[in-house]
């Protein structure tokens, strides 16, 4: 092997690692590619043989690039979540995807990449490196072009808002207990148990795609209302899998042999406490595996 192919292979030992670092940080799996291709072009434009740490090199490049890229989201004036949900990383339960285990290691469930859409960038890079893979606040701060104290300061910020807003899951015999009773109260048209499964304040987002605001609806008694009127019309030809999405439950709805819409499901506590809907079959068949 010449120099090269060396470098290229130690570059893919640290692949998994920078693509979960990146689809936290992005919230998009094609972006969170681009960022990690991009590591790759300016190490093989970089003297190697004078980089001390390799698999830290590489972090601090592709937080750099995710950095860029969400201030540039900033620069273009888009809003977090304007009419776009974070890309989920959808499994069959028969089966995963080495790539998306790498993913998902350290669960990331989507709701939780929900609020970290709602950070700045650079708490959402201080949040992201120090709390979920360790990195040192003195090895953050000049990726942010601040003190460690003031990086320290970035990630509290946005652990209290990712504690408030983001529920720790229930245990996953109990997820699945809390989806198969919604499946099933949705399906037979039961207001009352669709109530019951539901927390009082359960927030249900819907990206439907093409540019389209996310549409909200909050409170048990809406969201039931929400879901007994999606499922009535439904054809009677769809299919309904239970799939993993970010490591809990969900249902992928099949339309006509193709993806038509992903539910995720947050459930804490015994209850469902937040919904994510994404029914956009172009980007769905992109994103779920045959």
């Amino acid at each position: 092997m010449d120099e090269h192919d060396i470098l290229a292979a130690q570059f893919e030992r640290q692949r998994d690692h920078l693509r979960a670092v990146a689809y936290r940080m992005l919230g998009s799996l094609s972006e969170a590619d681009d960022a990690v291709q991009e590591a790759w072009v300016r190490l093989s434009r970089s003297d190697a043989a004078a980089i001390d740490n390799l698999g830290g090199w590489l972090t601090t490049v592709v937080s750099r690039v995710c950095l860029n890229v969400l201030r540039a989201r900033r620069t273009r004036g888009e809003e977090p979540l304007e009419g776009h949900l974070p890309d989920p990383v959808v499994e069959r339960l028969d089966g995963g995807h080495p790539e998306h285990e790498a993913l998902l290691a350290d669960a990331v469930g989507l709701a939780l990449l929900v609020v970290l859409e709602q950070l700045a960038p650079a708490e959402r890079l201080a949040f992201v490196l120090h709390d979920m893979f360790a990195v040192p606040f003195d090895e953050i701060a000049p990726m942010v072009d601040r003190s460690p104290e003031a990086t320290r300061q970035l990630a509290s910020r946005a652990r209290r808002r990712v504690r408030g807003a983001a529920p720790p899951p229930s245990d996953r015999a109990r997820q699945r207990e809390v989806v198969d009773a919604f499946h099933a109260a949705a399906r037979d048209g039961d207001f009352e148990r669709l109530v019951a499964v539901l927390h009082p304040d359960v927030l249900l987002r819907a990206d439907l795609g093409d540019g389209r605001p996310l549409q909200e609806t909050s409170g048990a008694e809406a969201v039931a209302g929400q879901a007994i009127l999606f499922g009535a019309s439904a054809p009677p030809s769809d299919t309904v899998e239970t799939v993993l999405v970010n490591g809990g439950f969900g249902h992928l709805r099949v339309r006509d042999g193709r993806p038509f819409s992903l539910l995720a499901f947050t459930v804490a506590a015994g209850q469902v406490v937040a919904m994510d809907i994404i029914a956009d079959p172009a980007r769905l068949e992109a994103l779920i595996p045959a």
